[in-house]
């Protein structure tokens, strides 16, 4: 039976792995595309994140919707190219890139809820999770109308996904993940438990 690989010899490995993901995470695309088109500062406007939902109440759908693709692609790509190097490269890679979004050094650590990046992360590394966490995503949302009761749920459901439709390893990914993406919604739950959450926008272009 081999020896087991040595800490001392793979930690170097699993840094670069999270440096790589966190760095890919980190990249603010909302407030590099509000700025692109003219629209100022996104942290000066709503919930002040850098997000998708944030961007929507610009009244830009296009650009929300190109916001949404873009953080849940670098969480994608953080996974993908973890994975040339194995699952638990693909993991650290995940875990950085999320934590990059809430927490990117460009923006003084001040990034987005995490939500559309999960999800990329979620759909790379285990699609089934990923697809049924987005669906119980737009469920909620049809059903309430509330970005983040449809982010808080489809989170906290999808550590529930991947104990049916993957392995103990993806399950403590996002389980993890989900604790992560649910604390930073905190003034979001005070508002639901008041009743004072925003719907979702629908207006603009």
């Amino acid at each position: 039976m081999p020896d087991p690989i040595s800490w001392a010899y793979a930690w170097p490995y699993f840094a670069t792995a999270f440096a790589g993901g966190y760095l890919l995470g980190s990249i603010p695309f909302g407030v590099a595309l509000t700025r692109l088109a003219g629209l100022g500062d996104i942290r000066g406007i709503g919930s002040g994140s850098i997000g998708a939902t944030n961007v929507l109440r610009t009244g830009h759908k296009g650009l929300a919707a190109l916001t949404l693709v873009l953080d849940g692609g670098k969480g994608a790509a953080a996974v993908l190219i973890g994975w040339s190097f194995g699952p638990d490269m693909a993991v650290t890679a995940a875990t950085g890139a999320v934590i990059g979004h809430l927490f990117p050094v460009w923006l003084r650590f001040r990034g987005g809820k995490g939500v559309a990046t999960t999800l990329g992360v979620l759909i790379a590394i285990a699609w089934p999770v990923g697809v049924l966490s987005c669906l119980t995503w737009l469920a909620v949302a049809a059903a309430f109308r509330i970005a983040s009761l449809s982010a808080i749920v489809s989170l906290a459901l999808s550590p529930v996904y991947a104990w049916w439709l993957a392995d103990a390893q993806r399950v403590e990914l996002a389980g993890f993940l989900a604790v992560i993406v649910i604390a930073r919604h905190h003034a979001n739950i005070r508002r639901l438990i008041k009743g004072e959450e925003p719907k979702i926008a629908l207006g603009g272009e």
